[in-house]
């Protein structure tokens, strides 16, 4: 039995728990059942609903030290022997203290301290920045993005066909978008120069209704809520907007030529990387840059000798396995 150890919530959004979702799935696809260790009830329903097992701690999921002694019990009544974390909340105690009981994997994108864990797992598309291999002695590595873990319907996917013009827009803007930043590109963009806009909301954001109601009458733009087949809907993109997190590699993984902004500090080294492999264009940072302005003048510039070219890139890089990758590895600690 794999047990995971992560959160979601309208501060946090659903990224740690969607990624772990397709560990999960890669694990059971491998004859491993999977257990969920939560700090509240707000992921319950999306874990339940994919089959899968919870235990609700009932503790807070910014203060993780608090939960050990709730969390040690837990390991020792189900005989727990390793674990996966994914939670920037983390601390150096929390681990140690874990450590002593079972074989500690965790999924990192920071580089916040150095981890006492067995297994080390970093798919961002900067990890060579972190001197992972020179700092590390006696823990498990997994780095770079073979290991990014995306959902099977990313697996090996066909190349990507490109259009003679960008007819299809696809707009993702995160869990949350608090910056609404749906809103001001909906706002600025010639929305007659497509046949077809997408925008697909995350489960956090708070304006959906609002963007609902505002577009009602415009056949060309559709507006969906966390929806479940969102690869279809990259796979019909001519161009995709989105934030800087998972996406990204999904979009890659799809080969969808890409612009991409950044809602929060952890994104940030991320969308530079992707940019300066030319993989993507960066439109910046919501909070301090006029990333409106910027879209639009990235969107004007996608020929399809441009699009041709980024998707190919994306493609070669990304082939949608590390899930499986990051399984195996677990299921040998």
């Amino acid at each position: 039995m794999l047990y995971i150890r992560t959160d979601m919530n309208d501060v946090i959004a659903t990224g740690h728990v969607m990624r772990c979702l397709a560990i999960a799935d890669a694990a059971r696809e491998i004859g491993e059942n999977v257990t969920f260790l939560l700090a509240d009830e707000n992921a319950v329903s999306l874990i339940s609903d994919r089959g899968y097992q919870f235990i609700v701690l009932n503790t807070s999921w910014n203060q993780m030290e608090e939960e050990l002694e709730v969390l040690e019990s837990v390991i020792k009544d189900n005989h727990i022997d390793k674990l996966l974390i994914d939670s920037y909340q983390v601390t150096e105690q929390y681990l140690y203290n874990l450590r002593k009981l079972v074989k500690i994997a965790y999924l990192d994108d920071l580089n916040a301290f150095l981890y006492p864990v067995d297994l080390l797992i970093c798919y961002a598309s900067y990890w060579k920045k972190f001197d992972y291999k020179t700092r590390y002695s006696g823990t498990k590595l997994l780095l770079g993005l073979k290991y990014a873990p995306l959902r099977d319907v990313f697996c090996k996917v066909e190349i990507k066909d490109i259009s003679t013009t960008v007819n299809n827009l696809l707009i993702m803007t995160g869990g949350t978008d608090r910056y609404n930043i749906v809103a001001s590109l909906l706002d600025v963009i010639n929305r007659d120069m497509f046949e077809e806009i997408n925008v697909i909301c995350g489960q956090y954001y708070k304006g959906y209704e609002m963007l609902c109601n505002k577009y009602q009458e415009n056949k060309n733009i559709k507006i969906y809520k966390a929806i479940n087949n969102i690869e279809e809907y990259m796979k019909k993109a001519d161009v995709a907007i989105t934030a800087g997190g998972t996406t990204l590699y999904e979009l890659c993984a799809i080969g969808t030529p890409s612009i991409s902004v950044s809602f929060a500090d952890n994104q940030i080294d991320n969308v530079l990387q992707f940019a300066s492999d030319e993989l993507i264009d960066y439109a910046g940072d919501v909070r301090r840059d006029n990333v409106t302005k910027n879209v639009l003048t990235y969107l004007d510039s996608f020929t399809k000798e441009k699009r041709y070219e980024c998707s190919r890139k994306m493609q070669e890089l990304i082939d949608g396995l590390g899930a499986i990758r990051i399984a195996e590895e677990l299921l040998k600690l």
